[in-house]
Protein backbone atom coordinates (compact mmCIF):
# COMPACT_ATOMS: atom_id res chain seq x y z
CA UNK A 1 0.00 0.00 0.00
CA UNK A 2 1.63 2.91 -0.97
CA UNK A 3 0.70 6.61 -0.06
CA UNK A 4 1.06 9.81 -1.79
CA UNK A 5 3.00 13.09 -0.40
CA UNK A 6 -0.13 15.08 -0.45
CA UNK A 7 -1.73 12.76 2.06
CA UNK A 8 1.20 12.51 4.51
CA UNK A 9 1.64 16.31 4.22
CA UNK A 10 -2.21 16.74 4.47
CA UNK A 11 -2.33 14.17 7.73
CA UNK A 12 0.75 15.86 9.34
CA UNK A 13 -0.64 19.79 8.79
CA UNK A 14 -4.22 18.14 10.65
CA UNK A 15 -2.12 16.65 13.75
CA UNK A 16 -0.05 20.16 13.90
CA UNK A 17 -3.06 22.19 14.19
CA UNK A 18 -4.56 19.53 16.61
CA UNK A 19 -1.60 19.78 18.85
CA UNK A 20 -1.56 23.71 18.01
CA UNK A 21 -5.02 23.68 19.31
CA UNK A 22 -4.64 21.59 22.65
CA UNK A 23 -1.91 23.62 23.44
CA UNK A 24 -3.17 26.41 23.57
CA UNK A 25 -7.06 25.19 25.05
CA UNK A 26 -4.42 24.18 28.01
CA UNK A 27 -3.02 27.37 28.58
CA UNK A 28 -6.33 29.67 27.76
CA UNK A 29 -7.69 27.81 30.91
CA UNK A 30 -4.72 28.34 33.64
CA UNK A 31 -4.53 24.40 33.39
CA UNK A 32 -1.45 23.34 35.10
CA UNK A 33 0.00 20.04 35.72
CA UNK A 34 2.06 21.17 38.99
CA UNK A 35 0.36 23.47 41.66
CA UNK A 36 3.26 25.82 42.82
CA UNK A 37 1.58 27.23 46.16
CA UNK A 38 0.34 26.18 49.48
CA UNK A 39 -3.27 25.41 50.45
CA UNK A 40 -5.96 26.69 52.41
CA UNK A 41 -9.15 25.35 53.47
CA UNK A 42 -12.66 26.95 54.37
CA UNK A 43 -15.98 26.20 54.97
CA UNK A 44 -18.87 27.96 53.48
CA UNK A 45 -22.83 27.17 53.99
CA UNK A 46 -23.17 27.80 50.02
CA UNK A 47 -21.06 27.09 46.79
CA UNK A 48 -23.57 28.08 44.34
CA UNK A 49 -21.40 28.83 41.28
CA UNK A 50 -17.99 27.69 42.52
CA UNK A 51 -16.33 24.54 41.32
CA UNK A 52 -12.94 23.21 41.23
CA UNK A 53 -10.78 25.60 38.51
CA UNK A 54 -12.94 28.60 40.20
CA UNK A 55 -10.36 31.77 40.48
CA UNK A 56 -9.45 32.80 44.14
CA UNK A 57 -9.19 36.77 43.66
CA UNK A 58 -7.12 39.14 45.88
CA UNK A 59 -8.04 43.11 44.94
CA UNK A 60 -8.98 41.62 41.99
CA UNK A 61 -6.00 39.88 41.20
CA UNK A 62 -6.36 36.18 40.54
CA UNK A 63 -4.10 34.68 42.79
CA UNK A 64 -5.41 30.92 43.15
CA UNK A 65 -7.91 28.24 42.45
CA UNK A 66 -9.84 26.48 43.93
CA UNK A 67 -8.71 23.02 44.22
CA UNK A 68 -11.08 20.88 46.46
CA UNK A 69 -14.81 20.89 47.37
CA UNK A 70 -16.71 18.18 49.36
CA UNK A 71 -19.45 18.40 51.32
CA UNK A 72 -19.36 17.85 54.94
CA UNK A 73 -21.61 15.31 56.05
CA UNK A 74 -21.83 16.30 59.67
CA UNK A 75 -22.43 20.03 59.34
CA UNK A 76 -23.69 20.22 55.93
CA UNK A 77 -21.16 22.72 55.01
CA UNK A 78 -18.97 22.38 51.50
CA UNK A 79 -15.36 22.12 52.70
CA UNK A 80 -13.79 23.99 49.90
CA UNK A 81 -9.54 23.47 49.69
CA UNK A 82 -7.61 26.52 47.93
CA UNK A 83 -4.39 27.13 46.41
CA UNK A 84 -2.80 30.12 47.10
CA UNK A 85 0.10 31.15 44.86
CA UNK A 86 3.51 31.14 46.90
CA UNK A 87 4.47 34.78 46.40
CA UNK A 88 1.15 35.75 48.14
CA UNK A 89 1.11 35.86 51.89
CA UNK A 90 -2.60 36.17 53.22
CA UNK A 91 -2.44 37.62 56.64
CA UNK A 92 -4.66 35.13 59.06
CA UNK A 93 -7.32 37.54 60.21
CA UNK A 94 -8.57 37.84 56.61
CA UNK A 95 -11.73 36.33 55.63
CA UNK A 96 -13.13 34.36 52.18
CA UNK A 97 -16.55 35.16 50.42
CA UNK A 98 -17.94 34.08 47.64
CA UNK A 99 -18.58 37.08 45.13
CA UNK A 100 -20.30 37.44 41.81
CA UNK A 101 -18.94 39.41 38.39
CA UNK A 102 -22.37 41.57 38.36
CA UNK A 103 -25.75 40.49 37.57
CA UNK A 104 -25.19 38.34 34.80
CA UNK A 105 -21.57 37.09 35.76
CA UNK A 106 -20.28 33.65 37.15
CA UNK A 107 -19.11 33.62 40.92
CA UNK A 108 -15.31 33.58 42.01
CA UNK A 109 -14.22 33.33 45.44
CA UNK A 110 -12.80 37.24 46.70
CA UNK A 111 -10.13 37.25 49.43
CA UNK A 112 -10.54 40.64 51.44
CA UNK A 113 -7.52 40.45 53.75
CA UNK A 114 -7.08 41.26 57.40
CA UNK A 115 -4.50 43.57 59.07
CA UNK A 116 -2.46 40.74 61.19
CA UNK A 117 0.96 40.77 61.59
CA UNK A 118 0.63 36.52 60.84
CA UNK A 119 0.12 34.97 57.75
CA UNK A 120 -1.41 31.65 56.56
CA UNK A 121 0.26 28.96 56.47
CA UNK A 122 0.26 25.40 54.23
CA UNK A 123 -3.32 23.41 55.54
CA UNK A 124 -4.84 26.66 57.72
CA UNK A 125 -8.29 27.01 57.49
CA UNK A 126 -9.95 30.35 57.03
CA UNK A 127 -12.36 31.07 59.57
CA UNK A 128 -14.15 34.10 58.41
CA UNK A 129 -16.39 32.63 55.20
CA UNK A 130 -19.14 34.29 53.48
CA UNK A 131 -21.05 32.08 51.52
CA UNK A 132 -22.82 32.39 47.89
CA UNK A 133 -26.11 34.65 48.24
CA UNK A 134 -29.03 33.89 45.74
CA UNK A 135 -29.89 36.66 43.83
CA UNK A 136 -33.26 35.01 43.26
CA UNK A 137 -34.20 34.44 46.74
CA UNK A 138 -33.00 38.16 47.24
CA UNK A 139 -35.83 38.88 44.12
CA UNK A 140 -38.42 36.76 45.52
CA UNK A 141 -37.75 38.60 48.84
CA UNK A 142 -38.36 41.89 47.32
CA UNK A 143 -41.02 40.92 45.26
CA UNK A 144 -43.44 39.32 48.04
CA UNK A 145 -42.52 41.79 50.50
CA UNK A 146 -40.57 39.80 53.37
CA UNK A 147 -38.00 41.08 55.38
CA UNK A 148 -39.65 44.76 55.82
Amino acid sequence: MTHSTTEVLVGGGVLAAALAFGLYAVQSTGFQLRSDGYELSASFRSLEGISVGTDVRLAGVKVGTVTGIDLNAETYRADTVVTIRDDIQIPDDSAIVIASEGLLGGNYVEISPGGSPFYFAEGDEILDTQGAVSLVSLLLKFVSGEGE
